[in-house]
């Protein structure tokens, strides 16, 4: 019989980068990349900056959600201003995990939660709609390129691309 452990670190599949945006200052529109490249402070060209929040992901397929719990279309990934959309993968299943996107190496640190200016950009409820929904927060392990359509690995499993 398998263990919890050996369960929570299998994943049926990598996942894929969908979407790729840079926030150059705060309150700035949101620039959709079709590439980036990562360093110790995050992102170029993004205000992110190093330690535990460099980088922020989002679940693609959360998108959806967030929309239906609005009762509106999938919402624009640019609007809840994270980095990196990634579909395929649960994005918090890889918590304390090393991810492989594209090049780059990025520890995921924990969930990264909506801000107040959701309901704002959302409307109405958008900041709970997307209660649990903010996808994640990582570090940077070894910085690099990916772009978009890249595989989103576990580190131990890097030899799937």
């Amino acid at each position: 019989m398998e263990t919890i452990a050996e369960l929570i670190r299998r994943h049926a599949r990598p996942g894929r980068v969908q979407w790729i945006g840079l926030r150059p200052a705060r309150r700035e529109e949101v620039l959709s990349v079709e590439e980036a490249v990562v360093d110790d402070a995050g992102l170029v060209g993004d205000r992110g900056g190093q330690g535990p929040r460099a980088v922020t992901l989002i679940q693609w397929e959360h998108l959806a959600v967030v929309g239906a719990l609005l009762d509106a279309p999938p919402t624009d990934p640019a609007l809840l201003r994270r980095n990196i959309a990634v579909s395929g993968i649960n994005l918090l299943g890889l918590k304390g995990r090393t991810v492989r996107v594209g090049e780059a190496l990025l520890r995921v640190t924990g969930p990264c939660a909506p801000c107040s200016r959701m309901e704002e950009v959302l409307g109405e409820g958008g900041y709970a709609a997307v209660r649990g929904h903010g996808g994640v927060t990582a570090e940077v392990v070894t910085g690099g390129r990916f772009r978009l359509g890249d595989a989103v690995t576990p580190a131990e499993d890097a030899s799937v691309r």
